[in-house]
């Protein structure tokens, strides 16, 4: 495994996407949380949007801006060559998000990303881990509300609960909210795909090794 120097790229973070509804949201937080010291960016399509953004960031004259177009592969590794990790808001992630798992891959970078999509996550996993393997990124999928609620709300459950004993956990959500436009074309696209989201399951089920025991 050889895994890029961090130090050498001029950002820990970049985020891209960030001008989008999820993504300005993700950079107000990371304006008003990240630790001192860390060095971010964000990024997209429009340079004029970009400046517009950070302009009303709290600090944002510290941070970056980087453009770069999911239809240009180019612009994407160079996105990818200059951050240690990539924070991708940009879906339907089944339409525009592997161009850049592919280059955050080659290029040892990792990336996070919010898919609730389960046909881009297998699809990565067949197409691109085994290069994240070589170069050392980690390609971590579902970082949103999809799943991380869940993920706490079992971890903290399962704590609660006697060990050594078999468990079976059922999940019940409620929310007062309303979709944004990315979510909701990630859904439909999803509804409308159900013959090739099992073939991606398929084809994963195929390479992933079985856990033993």
């Amino acid at each position: 495994m050889s895994r890029p120097n961090g130090a050498e790229r001029p950002y820990d973070i970049v985020l891209f996407g960030a001008t989008g509804f999820v993504g300005r949201l993700t950079a107000e937080y990371l304006a008003a949380h990240a630790p001192d010291g860390l060095r971010w960016a964000v990024a997209g399509r429009s340079e004029r949007k970009l400046e517009e953004l950070r302009e009303a960031l709290p600090g944002g004259a510290s941070v970056g801006v980087v453009t770069a177009d999911v239809a240009d592969p180019d612009s994407l590794r160079e996105l990818a060559r200059r951050t240690r990790v990539v924070a991708t808001t940009v879906g339907p992630y089944v339409t525009y998000g592997e161009e850049l798992v592919a280059a955050c891959a080659d290029s040892g970078t990792d990336c996070v990303d919010l898919t609730g999509e389960p046909e881009f996550v297998d699809l990565v996993y067949v197409r691109h881990d085994a290069r994240a393997r070589e170069t050392g990124a980690r390609l971590v999928h579902a970082c949103g509300f999809d799943s991380v609620p869940h993920d706490l709300g079992v971890y903290f459950t399962v704590g609660q609960l006697p060990e050594g004993v078999p468990l079976s956990v059922d999940g019940f959500v409620r929310a007062d909210a309303a979709f944004s436009g990315g979510t909701l074309a990630s859904a439909l696209g999803q509804l409308s795909r159900p013959l090739r989201m099992r073939a991606a399951a398929r084809e994963r089920a195929r390479h992933e090794p079985r856990l033993v025991g």
